[in-house]
């Protein structure tokens, strides 16, 4: 059997780790190497007593013990553990990294998949699926890139489209699996690197999504808004959706000036044309073929892995 895992570097309520957590155990993850960024002792406690989870507190004596500063960046955190990680005694044959609120969402079995792939085949990406804020169970397809890409955004975001790529205000690149004992190769969050090459051999997995939860609520979007724009996915560094000659803004560009000028009511008309489950975006989604609904059945695979929260 073709064994996977997944490795994370989290901050999040214990709740939100733990449903993370059974759910990818529940789709027969064989181990899962949790990082807490900000380390709580009981999730970490609740979390070491699965047998296939490994834990980690990474307070300053699991810094020290690493022989590193702690990285200012949580980016750059995030790298370091997925990479000490992967270059470890392999436990797994696929290793990916992935963010508390991704879940992998296929169309068989995972293992089946990764064991059925070429022994030339070192990468295999999966691509994001963005969440409607709603139910929790409407996901944005993703759109390809090439040549009519744009247009279908435009058309499901008229006010916003043109400075939002591919219409995901997260990151259209999806996440890596990577075949293990490949040596020193570096994790970063959406590409690996062995030595100055990037991603070698790699195929797409087209029947496995990377279903995104990047927004659940206006409240949710809004409370994290401020850390996203100054450090994370709308952050400064971040390129336009178009080039800067076709009129092309950054998306902290965008955001910074919506908040200036008409302030929440502003960030909230841009939330609903791009987030929330409305009727419009669900009916422009299904008629563009990007509508899909996906079940995640959090609460069920949460007793069934962690029988003892009650």
């Amino acid at each position: 059997m073709t064994r996977w895992g997944i490795v994370s570097t989290i901050k999040a309520p214990k709740a939100e780790i733990l449903d993370f957590a059974a759910y990818h155990l529940e789709l027969g993850a064989q181990r899962l190497y949790i990082h807490l960024d900000d380390p709580d002792p009981d999730t970490l406690a609740m979390l070491k007593t699965h047998p296939k989870i490994r834990a980690f507190a990474c307070d300053d004596a699991y810094w020290r013990k690493q022989g590193v500063k702690r990285p200012a960046k949580h980016q750059a955190r995030q790298t370091f553990n997925a990479t000490r990680i992967y270059r470890r005694k392999a436990e797994v044959d696929w290793l990916i990294h992935m963010d508390v609120d991704e879940f992998l969402w296929p169309e068989g079995r995972v293992d089946q998949r990764l064991g059925a792939l070429p022994a030339a085949t070192l990468c295999a990406r999966v691509r994001p699926f963005e969440a409607l804020a709603g139910d929790g169970t409407g996901f944005k397809g993703f759109i390809p890139a090439g040549p009519e890409r744009e247009a279908v955004v435009e058309r499901l975001y008229p006010r916003f489209g043109a400075f939002v790529k591919g219409g995901f205000l997260s990151h259209l690149a999806g996440k890596l699996f990577v075949r293990t004992g490949l040596g020193d190769l570096t994790v970063k969050i959406h590409n690996v690197f062995r030595g100055e090459e990037m991603n070698p051999a790699e195929v797409e997995l087209d029947d496995i999504r990377l279903l995104h939860c990047h927004a659940k609520s206006w409240e949710h979007w809004l409370s994290a808004f401020r850390y996203r724009l100054d450090h994370g996915s709308y952050r400064a560094e971040l390129a336009p959706a178009r080039a800067r000659d076709k009129g092309g803004l950054t998306l902290h560009e965008v955001l910074s000036t919506i908040h200036q000028v008409e302030g929440e009511t502003g960030l909230r008309a841009f939330y609903d044309e791009l987030c929330a489950d409305t009727p419009r975006l669900r009916a422009a989604l299904q008629a563009e073929g990007l509508l899909h609904q996906c079940d995640l059945g959090l609460a069920e695979k949460l007793q069934k892995q962690f029988p003892d929260l009650g």
